[in-house]
């Protein structure tokens, strides 16, 4: 028990209230599918010592669809981890910062777990901390060039308008009228 100097001004209730951080690969989660599949993840991830390879993880945490498309990433140096580019071999570190580019963004995350196995979506968010932009808002504006079915084939005047219209879309010029 306390005595009545270690009381804050708040009371007992408050010091009780303040409890330690909780460790959040310890932390119960919400969902009880999830936790067993973050045990399964665990489990299945390497043991103390060993590495995963950098286009393993991307592909393991769902950054990419396949594994064949990441290690073709790094090859074309849309990989950066800590800054640098890297070949698909490469041993990914809890706390790296990974850059990806893909899908005409970039996506910058930090390596919080390594697993090698390909795991459900919510149990991959667990896996890093996503520092990314916030992708670009969609335009709510129609695509550009969509005819109405049975409409025939466009004339040249049509096919100009459509060329016309899709530069426009795409942020150029509008060519000559």
């Amino acid at each position: 028990m306390a005595s009545e100097g270690d009381e804050h001004k708040d009371g007992p209730a408050a010091t009780e209230a303040a409890s330690p951080a909780v460790d959040p690969k310890t932390a119960p989660s919400a969902d009880p599918n999830t936790a067993a599949a973050v045990a399964a993840a665990e489990a299945a991830g390497p043991q103390a010592g060993e590495s995963v390879r950098i286009d393993s993880w991307i592909w393991a945490v769902r950054l990419i669809k396949t594994r064949s498309a990441g290690a073709t990433a790094c090859k074309g140096g849309h990989v950066r981890v800590n800054g640098e580019r890297v070949k698909p071999a490469h041993a990914v570190r809890v706390g790296d910062e990974v850059r990806l580019r893909h899908e005409g963004r970039e996506r910058i995350v930090v390596v919080k777990r390594l697993i090698r196995k390909r795991v459900g979506a919510p149990v991959a968010v667990q896996c890093y901390v996503d520092n990314s932009p916030p992708p670009p808002p969609r335009e709510a504006v129609a695509p550009a060039g969509i005819r109405d079915r049975g409409a025939g084939r466009p004339t040249k005047r049509d096919r100009r308008e459509l060329e016309r219209l899709r530069a426009l879309a795409k942020g150029g010029r509008p060519g000559p009228r």
